[in-house]
């Protein structure tokens, strides 16, 4: 074919109208001694116009890779040296299928029918081809000069330097996300504590693809006594800093509950800390407390979304207020609340990435998650796993999900028997003694014990009872529990004053009781009680089988 007919609309470029100009520059036009000689020599050489120039002489030698098909079948018409050297020599008018296999093999020959289709150039970005690099292909459809006809310019772009540079930065950013996650994951627990009388699964979703995690957390404490610590977090912010920031708080807030302080305290101290950590980090925290025998959860927030509960009968409460603002804000009083959470009821804690989205109220998202609880149902962990779901939570979801739930279970038939409770009123003055010795030794044999741990039981017993008949006030209280893996023994008093365990002297009459306890005891503990007064307890581990 006549090669010459064709008139190429190469990409990016206009045809320029533009006045010829044939006229040479000579001498006369120059001031004398303005230009050297040789110079005006070199002025008077002729240059073409750019029409002048052949097309293919143009084409040649352009670095890039130039193809020139026509007809609906793409028959190749012209390929360029450029073309030549990297993918060899290509026979001419033959299909583009057999004649330009490195364009099939790259998914390009549906993008020339388009192109002879709409009339329009198109482009696709860095292609990898058979030789190992990457082209930016841009096909343009042309036509004969005679209008009859036409073709499609293929013109290739070598970027296999900008698409390396891509890959790496993209490989660098999947390090960095998994640098990110993985220091994230580290900062959580990494096996929840199993409490005796709370059945507890939580999980973890990192938002979307960017290394930028963020800095939500969970966390469970079992406090001694049967009672349970359950704190969730979100600190403000993405990256490594509110990585680092949480995993500040959350190791605090492991310090501050050995305390075994009211949740408000709690959220008082760690105000004060995140201050200290980073005047600039706010972060959200819900800590609440769980004891078995009062049948609710005592809670304080700070900023955080509410706790929801579903009872046994499938009503879903949502805890009220006090909430105070976010921590490291400081000057703020924190203040307690309670939801019931008897046997039988289930609980949530979450953070907002499970809630929130752009383009709703937050009200409507905590609504859905009622919704969503109110009809999940099985082990804790089937019910996190139902909400995140429920919740539309993906891998490219943009915010961090963290979601904790946890279950009251009701012991009924042969369980009942593993969770049982007995309280006995502490009337009167020294005749006090005997008869709580005596309570609790009928008791631990109605529950079966070994002798063993029925003596050591009933001596634990005398020595707390006998501390707070001297040191503390009325009213008091023995309470004996069990659960399937302990004995606690707790005795309350009117008193806010906290014993303490030291080393008594050969002469002192006292001082040794609470030392006993502690040495026969596998733990024990004390704590101030809302009504201004104390409780003192310790644990006896049950054997196994």
């Amino acid at each position: 074919m006549n090669f010459t007919r064709w008139s190429a609309r190469l990409p990016g470029t206009q045809r320029r109208a533009a006045a010829r100009t044939d006229d040479l520059v000579t001498e006369d036009r120059l001031s004398e001694g303005a230009v050297p000689a040789a110079r005006a020599e070199q002025l008077t050489v002729p240059v073409p116009a750019v029409d002048e120039l052949p097309v293919r002489e143009v084409l040649d030698r352009v670095p890039a890779l130039v193809a020139l098909v026509h007809g609906p079948d793409h028959r190749l018409a012209y390929v360029n040296d450029a073309y030549v050297v990297a993918f060899g020599l290509r026979p001419t008018g033959e299909p583009a299928r057999e004649a330009l296999p490195e364009l099939h093999e790259i998914g390009l020959l549906p993008l020339l029918d388009q192109v002879l289709r709409s009339g329009k150039p198109r482009t696709v970005k860095s292609r990898k081809a058979p030789d190992g690099r990457s082209y930016t292909f841009t096909c343009t459809p042309v036509t004969q000069g005679d209008g009859r006809g036409s073709g499609v310019l293929v013109f290739a772009t070598d970027v296999t330097d900008h698409a390396e540079a891509a890959e790496r930065l993209r490989a660098s950013e999947r390090r960095q996300r998994e640098t990110a996650v993985t220091l994230q994951r580290s900062l959580l627990p990494q096996e929840l504590e199993e409490p005796d009388d709370l059945r507890i699964a939580a999980t973890y979703h990192p938002g979307g693809t960017e290394a930028a995690v963020g800095g939500d957390w969970y966390d469970v404490i079992t406090l001694g006594g049967g009672r349970t610590a359950l704190v969730i977090g979100d600190v403000m912010g993405r990256g490594v800093r509110a990585a680092a920031v949480m995993g500040q708080l959350r190791t605090a807030v492991r310090a501050y509950a050995r305390l075994d302080l009211p949740p408000h305290e709690i959220l008082q101290l760690l105000d004060g800390l995140a201050m200290e950590i980073d005047a600039n980090q706010i972060a959200t925290c819900v800590y609440a407390i769980h004891d078995p025998n009062e049948g609710k959860l005592v809670y304080a927030s700070a900023g955080h979304l509410p706790i929801l509960v579903r009872d046994e009968s499938g009503v879903v409460l949502r805890a009220d207020e006090p909430t105070g603002p976010p921590l490291g804000t400081g000057g703020w009083m924190h203040a307690s609340g309670s939801i019931p959470l008897g046997p039988g009821s289930t609980a949530v804690l979450y953070t907002d990435g499970l809630v929130e989205r752009r383009n709703e109220d937050l009200d409507e998202g905590i609504a859905a998650l009622e919704r969503a609880l109110a009809g999940a149902t099985g082990t804790p962990q089937v019910i996190c796993d139902r909400l995140v779901r429920s919740a539309g939570v993906t891998a490219e979801h943009d915010d961090d999900v963290a979601v904790m739930v946890l279950q009251h279970p009701a012991h009924t038939g042969s369980d009942s028997d593993l969770f049982r409770n007995a309280a006995l009123e502490l009337l009167g003055g020294v005749e006090a003694a005997p008869r709580a010795r005596a309570f609790a030794s009928g008791v631990l044999t109605s529950w079966r014990f070994p002798v063993e741990l029925h003596d050591l039981g009933v001596l634990a017993v005398s020595e707390l009872v006998a501390n707070s008949l001297q040191h503390g006030t009325p009213p008091m209280r023995l309470r004996l529990r069990r659960t399937d893996r302990r004995l606690i023994v707790e005795v309350t008093d009117g008193d806010d004053h906290l014993p303490r365990r030291r080393r008594a002297e050969p002469g002192d009459e006292s001082g040794r009781g609470i030392a006993i306890v502690a040495t026969i005891a596998s733990n024990w503990g004390s704590r101030r009680t809302p009504g201004g007064g104390k409780a003192v307890w310790c644990e006896f581990v049950l054997p196994k089988g």
